[in-house]
């Protein structure tokens, strides 16, 4: 039975979500959650009759710290971490990570994430693309699923997919938007990620942000759609000319803007820019447009 556990993240409901699989020899977990809501998630386990202790395994889909934040309190206590190959590294010893984020988060990182202790190998199991792992009568399947994070995996369990954030952010049944983090945003990659969701044609689609989907592939579709619009958009105004810090209170101004025309009151507006800073994004894709096509932005400047 799968359970979704609510973090509370920053004391909102239905932000960040932690995935409790029930097996024969315990309880397994996708996603851990940052570290800053590791109590939340042990007492959201207490509820359903388990200790921390009880966690076997977690199973992550990315190594950033609002998935996978608190992977090593688990395994302090015995679990086993799956994680993608190119994540592995960096959850063993997580000075890059830890330094990365900094700079991002500055001194909000303990307040936000909490903190980040290195995982001993002997608790790592790295799963390349395909691997299948089975745990207490439980056989989940390793989907490498790059675009978003190029340690990016989703994980197969029958019918269900949990997506991790390649297949978009979508909260309470709303629009679905990409989350577009630096430094690994890569569109091409990203959209044969989502064909490759399609031609599994999973029956449901467990997102971290947030809950179950059954409409797969008019989500897919959607996500498609607004990612190159997106990219598309943060290209032009790069290629105009516009610098940067000036694109992105235009481009938090134009997510807020699509999500107010969708439906959306103003707090629910507020609760995607928690899960899903729009700020992030135009960062994210600027850097993509930077790396990968230059030569896109030079054609128009």
């Amino acid at each position: 039975m799968i359970h979704v556990l609510d973090t509370l993240f920053q004391g909102s409901k239905g932000i960040i979500a932690v995935f409790a699989l029930e097996h024969r020899d315990g309880v397994a977990l996708v996603e851990s959650g940052p570290e800053s809501t590791f109590d939340q998630v042990v007492e959201a386990l207490a509820g359903l009759g388990y200790e921390a202790r009880d966690v076997t395994d977690v199973f992550l889909t990315h190594i950033h710290l609002d998935h996978a934040g608190a992977a090593w309190r688990f395994a302090r206590l015995g679990a086993r971490v799956h994680v993608h190959p190119r994540g592995a590294k960096h959850i063993a010893n997580p000075e890059r990570l830890l330094a990365s984020a900094r700079r991002i988060y500055g001194d909000r990182m303990e307040s936000l994430w909490g903190t980040l202790e290195p995982i001993e190998s002997e608790r790592l199991r790295v799963a390349e693309d395909g691997d299948r792992v089975s745990v207490g009568g439980l056989v989940l399947e390793a989907i490498e699923t790059p675009g978003h994070a190029v340690h990016h995996h989703a994980w197969r369990l029958d019918g269900t997919l949990f997506t991790g954030d390649v297949a978009g952010v979508r909260l309470g049944g709303g629009p679905v938007l990409p989350p577009c983090p630096p430094p690994d945003i890569h569109l091409e990659d990203w959209a044969a990620s989502i064909e490759r969701i399609r031609t599994l044609a999973p029956e449901q689609i467990y997102l971290t942000h947030f809950g179950a989907y059954a409409d797969v592939s008019e989500q897919l579709e959607v996500l498609t759609e607004r990612l190159f619009a997106w990219g598309a958009w943060i290209r032009d105004q790069l290629a105009a000319g516009v610098d940067l810090e000036a694109i992105v209170p235009r481009f938090e101004a134009k997510v807020r803007e699509e999500l107010l025309v969708a439906g959306l009151d103003e707090g629910s507006v507020n609760t995607y820019e928690r899960a899903n800073p729009s700020a992030y994004s135009a960062y994210g894709l600027a850097r993509y447009w930077q790396k990968h096509h230059p030569d896109a932005l030079e054609a128009r400047g």
